[in-house]
């Protein structure tokens, strides 16, 4: 009949306008919007790389803060322990030597964690990341600790504060020895202290290294 004719024609156009205005995005295969699918696929590792090279510059600036920190604090009593006895400057600069090393253990696992860091090679998942991340924080953090502890040490070590208030003047001065210089005893067991302090940098870089390698252990490819 004509109506039934008229609805035949019809129909393509109904369903053309439905598809033209639509505002759900379109379907794939499997029925889900596109948009949904390339959500999908998402799952996290595109960023593990960022906590890696995290890892490796947390490494190596916490360590050489440390580094510098005690190499300021024990250098500034070396030198004006000098002024008095010039001639034990090269034995009280051990400080300053162990505070310089606790950069190299930070130099070591950063070059470790940014050999690691290759996604193009090997799959970087955020296992692999994390693991770095905690690499670096660990041999870092302890390097920044041994260090405050080498340079206040080290400073202590070459350096003997006397004070005296005079309450009826009100003044107060501060005469500064050397240890070193006034008690050449001292220097072995400031050489000991310095020792224990530097052995908490050498386990953080101990813990760096295995948590280091602990990365690409997280599946099986």
């Amino acid at each position: 009949t004509s109506s039934d004719h008229h609805n035949d024609g019809s129909q393509p156009f109904v369903s053309f306008l439905s598809s033209a205005f639509s505002t759900s995005p379109p379907s794939t295969k499997l029925g889900f919007p596109k948009s949904a699918a390339k959500m999908s696929t998402f799952s996290g590792d595109e960023t593990a790389p960022f906590f890696g090279f995290l890892g490796a510059a947390a490494a190596l600036v916490f360590s050489c803060m440390g580094a510098a920190y005690g190499t300021a604090k024990s250098g500034v009593g070396v030198a004006s322990m000098g002024v008095m006895r010039p001639e034990l400057v090269m034995k009280s600069i051990v400080p300053v030597v162990m505070a310089g090393v606790l950069g190299i253990y930070g130099l070591i696992i950063a070059v470790i964690i940014s050999t690691g860091i290759n996604p193009k090679a090997k799959s970087y998942y955020l296992f692999d990341g994390y693991a770095h991340l905690s690499s670096g924080l660990a041999c870092g953090l302890a390097g920044l600790s041994a260090g405050m502890a080498i340079g206040i040490v080290g400073d202590a070590g070459v350096s003997y504060l006397e004070y005296y208030n005079n309450s009826v003047v009100g003044l107060f001065i501060y005469i500064c020895r050397r240890a070193n210089a006034q008690q050449p005893k001292l220097f072995v067991g400031m050489i000991l202290i310095l020792i224990f302090a530097e052995a908490l940098a050498l386990y953080g870089l101990i813990v760096g290294i295995i948590l280091s390698s602990r990365a690409g252990q997280s599946r099986a490819e």
